[in-house]
């Protein structure tokens, strides 16, 4: 049944809008990607791993064309000789942790101030996430918690630039050169983002960074790992297909002694099956073109409501750029400063009373998460930062499909708050 768009009680002819909210979804697809997609479909090859059964097709341990070209596209805007793309950020999370031999009764320093996936990927294999504190200014890992919290049995730090905010990555790098430690960095909110000239996610050892829906870009769910490192890589990589054995010579020696073995598959580690598919890799191709102009303007609404809200600063704690550094603008956070006459409550209600969608940072303080029982291990370090931002903070969404107008009338309704103080 086809829709008459005459009709005059529908909103795109003044009639009463179905929807009543601030229309704040973060799209970021187009024509561009529904056709690649649709290439792929039609070409009957939606997976070309190892064990996706096609006859007249070579297997590949690399994935299909598309797979490969996004992984290479990904390369060549961080410079950085190694990727491998996942179906979840998560996944590479997880695979990070296993590829750098993290394991039993091992420690790896992270944020509190994050999703928990970043403290489960150690735990999974029995490792245990030391928790250190935020810095209040931009949420990120505070050096001098990390130096504090460093212990004989720290593997790693888990650095997460929050929100696209980058974290102090030379005081870190310094940290775990000083100590032989491994830097994870979680850059999934943090596309583009850069410090000193130099892209976040291209410090550390491992990298990931996430394309589900709500991020810079996205190929539905999915998600990247990015290493300088060749063996990182390959194992990585042998990680995503379950562990399969990575090295063709390897593979027929084990052959020749296993005949019973099918060479095309044999597994030498520990693994997981998280694949991404090609229509993933088509997607994600458009979706790389987009992304910088996608920064562009994340960073000029964000800009245009530090300017507006500024004088605001004794109530609201507002981020902006730091000095050599780029923000990538994931969303657009708001703390409520401890001097502040009303509460984040109190401010939240009002805005989403007058359909300006908000969100809670995260899911709550990590260390209060259930899960974070399971390593029976007391946390009794004081993360003042971390408590702070998580009950006092939240963010609206600052996203490419946000225009001036919404801009401004986001800036009206603060402005209509803080008169009736």
């Amino acid at each position: 049944m086809r829709i008459d768009l005459s009709r005059p009680e529908l909103a795109l002819n003044g009639g009463r809008p179905v929807r009543t909210k601030l229309w704040l979804d973060n799209i970021t697809t187009g024509n561009e990607e529904k056709m690649a997609a649709m290439r792929v479909f039609d070409s009957g090859y939606l997976s070309l791993f190892e064990g996706s059964h096609t006859s007249d097709l070579p297997f590949s341990f690399k994935g299909g064309s598309e797979v490969q070209a996004l992984e290479e596209e990904w390369c060549d805007y961080y410079n950085v000789k190694y990727s491998v793309s996942m179906n979840s950020a998560t996944s590479g999370l997880f695979a990070s942790i296993g590829a750098l031999g993290i394991g039993y009764g091992d420690e790896v320093i992270v944020s509190p101030y994050t999703m928990t996936a970043c403290a489960m990927a150690p735990m999974i294999y029995g490792a245990i996430p030391v928790f250190a504190d935020v810095e209040l200014e931009t949420g990120c890992l505070d050096p001098n918690s990390i130096e504090q919290n460093v212990s004989e049995r720290t593997r790693a730090i888990l650095v997460i630039h929050q929100f696209g905010i980058p974290a102090n990555m030379e005081r870190i790098m310094a940290i775990a050169k000083k100590h032989n430690l491994f830097v994870i960095e979680d850059s999934c909110e943090a596309h583009g983002a850069e410090f000193n000239n130099k892209k976040v996610g291209s410090f550390g050892d491992i990298s990931t960074f996430s394309f589900y829906l709500s991020h810079h870009i996205s190929t539905m769910e999915g998600g990247m790992l990015l290493t300088k490192n060749e063996e990182i890589f390959e194992l990585a990589k042998a990680m995503r297909t379950f562990g399969s054995v990575r090295d063709q010579k390897n593979k027929k020696q084990i052959a020749k002694k296993n005949p019973e073995l099918d060479p095309r598959f044999l597994f030498d580690n520990l693994g997981y099956n998280i694949r991404p598919t090609e229509i993933q890799g088509a997607f994600g191709i458009h979706q790389i073109k987009k992304l910088e102009k996608f920064i562009k303007i994340r960073t000029k609404n964000a800009n245009y409501w530090n300017k507006k809200l500024a004088k605001f600063s004794n109530y609201l704690l507002l981020h902006s750029e730091r000095p050599n550094t780029r923000h990538a603008w994931f969303a657009y956070p708001i703390t409520i400063r401890a001097s502040s006459p009303f509460s984040r409550n109190q401010l939240v209600n009002f805005l989403e009373k007058k359909n300006i969608e908000t969100r809670p940072i995260m899911a709550g303080d990590i260390t209060q998460q259930p899960v974070i029982r399971l390593i029976k291990k007391k946390i009794n370090k004081p993360l003042t930062n971390s408590k702070f931002i998580h009950s006092n903070s939240f963010f609206i969404g600052v996203h490419q499909g946000i225009d001036r107008v919404q801009c401004d009338y986001v800036v009206s309704v603060f402005e209509e708050f803080m008169k009736k103080l």
